[in-house]
């Protein structure tokens, strides 16, 4: 695919169209006018109201409980699908998918829309109507993207988990949610491995009353059960069903994103809301366009999985499906299934990039990526080493980086880089994405001149946020209001250099304070990936009976790279060279792995509370519990340092 100049990209036609002069105008004026800004995101992709709403924005409540599209009915699944076909799609791949063995499956746009009928006409049939909460617990095939599509079609609220959760993270989910159905597979493969999945809902089955239905897609026909409904059955039974008319702040998905403490907050997401928010995030701003095929490698039970889901059918993009992880069965199979698939739309974790890293040289090399127009990132802040090896092996200095940072209570991204800024530095972000306001702001809420770290913070409200915490109203006032007031604090350090490029930082409650000085682990930890020898890395404060806080780096070493005494200090030096003594690392500790979130970001308040001795809070989140095994096994941690 040949690449194209500004001038044509979605967001340059948008910004033209109303007389902006760039960007920073466009950000500017949706911040100050968003009667103006929505409804113009909404007409520029067509999105389809029954009835307009009479009013864009009642804020009678407060920021923190605004209400959109007051008087206006729509509906997600009919602007994904419906509209779609009616632009001219039908006949398009909607789906492409590949298992890990290889096999492949196709789905378009017209097979996709009367699958999705035929379910949401299965979900009536059973009783499951508007409010009903149904449980996807699912992995990437496309019955998947048609369950989630069926759901909201019907009005029923989409609860998607993520499909390596074990029983007592689905429980709890199902529970609190009040789930009265549950879609899944009888089995993935994972590594090789199956995965039984409809075993764990039947687990779960026991002692969740409201649980009153349960679908299974047989991937293995000798695998059916007299207790599942098969999904193929589901269909066949039911009498086709059009997407139905909806209040549009009708609830569409409740997601789960886990706690520091305690259990996971339910967030909760509506029609107009997701449906507006996703159309300006990939239609405008990441630069998805019909033509495009797009490869992300997300499960479900991360708020990207649900994105893609929206994104490309709504977009009339064609997805790929790729069941299992990037580097199994071969090293390269995400490259692989880049090259395979002529993907030009790829989006990764930074995470998964440094592993990559530590694959043999040559490894990337050895695909033919000359398809990919555009590349986007979410989760774990960049490192300039990572980024500068993807821009050079994956992207051959063609294919932009669009940086994307936002969260599950945001519905999307927060700031973003885009193609209208092609020579971004590494790690940076053009800024910040139209209509959320987004300020670096101190402790008081005050805007910090450029070049200070503070506080990312949201200074009105945007379409795509929660509507809340699931039934519980208190907990996101507190989460996410309470620190500021007026304003949405989002947890997150940022800062904007002199050029006006916009940086993330960590999470705020990561802070390291070390002799009175501030700073986040991500400074730290990019002295220690500098040298070569560190693959991850994970900075933290301790109790110090001295500093009051010392930093302790646990780290996993770069392939062929041994733990040895002078690395400890290479390690330690780098540290006090790049940020001064007070900084020096009071310890360096080895691992395999370091646990990480389904988004790849490392969860470094786990880190810190298994080296210190304290309660690790919510684990359900992790994507490789096996990493907090071995972090507790490791002789220094436990041990309180007062």
């Amino acid at each position: 695919m040949t690449a194209r100049t500004d001038s044509e990209a979605p967001l340059a036609r948008f910004i033209a169209q109303h007389g902006l002069a760039d960007y920073e105008q466009l950000v500017e004026r949706a911040a100050r006018d968003p009667e103006w800004f929505w409804p113009a995101v909404m007409q520029y992709h067509g999105l389809h109201f029954f009835k307009p709403f009479e009013r864009l924005l009642d804020v009678s409540k407060g920021p923190e409980w605004a209400e959109w599209c007051v008087g206006g009915t729509t509906n997600i699944a009919y602007n994904c699908l419906d509209r779609t076909l009616a632009n001219g799609h039908a006949d398009k791949p909607a789906i492409l998918w590949e298992g890990e063995d290889g096999s492949r499956r196709e789905m378009s746009f017209a097979v996709l829309r009367d699958t999705v009928a035929k379910a949401a006409g299965g979900l009536h049939a059973l009783g499951i109507g508007r409010g009903d909460v149904v449980g996807l617990f699912m992995p990437s095939v496309p019955e998947t993207i048609a369950a989630f599509l069926a759901i909201a079609s019907v009005g029923a609220v989409a609860l998607p988990m993520f499909s390596g959760f074990g029983v007592q993270a689905v429980a709890e989910r199902l529970a609190d949610s009040g789930a009265v159905a549950a879609i899944t597979v009888d089995r993935t493969f994972r590594r090789g491995k199956p995965v039984e999945m409809a075993e764990v809902i039947e687990t779960v089955r026991a002692t969740t009353p409201a649980l009153r239905h349960v679908v299974v897609v047989a991937r293995d026909p000798e695998n059916a059960d007299p207790r599942w409904l098969g999904w193929d059955d589901f269909l066949a039974a039911a009498e086709p069903m059009a997407p139905v008319e909806l209040p549009a702040e009708t609830p569409a998905m409740l997601v789960y994103t886990s706690g520091t403490t305690g259990k996971a907050k339910g967030t909760v997401h509506s029609h107009c809301g997701f449906m507006t928010k996703v159309a300006l995030d990939f239609g405008l701003i990441l630069d998805l366009r019909p033509d495009d095929r797009l490869l992300w490698m997300s499960d479900m039970g991360w708020l990207t999985g649900p994105i893609l889901a929206v994104a490309a059918p709504m977009i009339g993009a064609t997805m790929l499906l790729a069941e299992g992880v990037p580097d199994y069965p071969e090293p390269g199979r995400l490259w692989r299934l880049a090259q395979d698939h002529a993907i030009s739309f790829l989006g990764v974790a930074p995470t998964m990039v440094r592993a990559f890293m530590q694959q043999p040289e040559g490894t990337v090399e050895r695909y033919d990526l000359s398809a990919l127009r555009v590349t986007a990132s979410t989760g774990e802040p960049w490192t300039p080493e990572a980024w500068n090896w993807f821009r050079d092996r994956v992207c051959r200095n063609r294919a932009p980086i669009l940086n994307y940072s936002g969260g599950t209570e945001i519905g999307g991204g927060i700031v973003a880089g885009t193609v209208l800024h092609p020579d971004l530095k590494p790690c940076a972000f053009a800024g910040p994405i139209p209509g959320m306001g987004a300020m670096v702001v101190d402790s008081d809420g005050r805007p910090l001149p450029r070049g200070e770290v503070g506080e990312l913070a949201l200074a009105v409200p945007s379409i795509g946020l929660t509507r809340g915490l699931w039934r519980d109203p208190d907990r996101y006032i507190e989460s996410y209001w309470s620190k500021i007031p007026g304003m949405w604090v989002h947890g997150d350090f940022a800062s904007v250099d002199e050029d006006g490029d916009w940086f993330i930082h960590g999470r705020s409650d990561d802070t390291i304070k070390i002799a009175g000085k501030r700073t986040g682990p991500a400074e730290i930890e990019t002295f220690l990936l500098a040298t070569g020898k560190v693959a991850e890395a994970a900075a933290i404060g301790v109790p110090d009976p001295v500093k009051g806080s010392a930093v302790v780096c646990v780290c996993v070493p770069t392939r062929g790279v041994g733990e040895t005494p002078a690395l400890v200090e290479e390690l330690r030096r780098a540290v006090a060279d790049g940020l001064g003594s007070s900084f020096r690392p009071k310890e360096i500790a080895f691992v395999d792995d370091l646990p990480k979130t389904r988004s790849m970001k490392i969860m470094r308040r786990v880190v810190r509370a298994i080296w210190v001795g304290d309660e690790a809070g919510d684990l359900s989140g992790l994507v490789n519990p096996e990493a907090v095994a071995q972090l507790r096994a490791h002789p220094g941690a436990g041990k309180r340092r007062v």
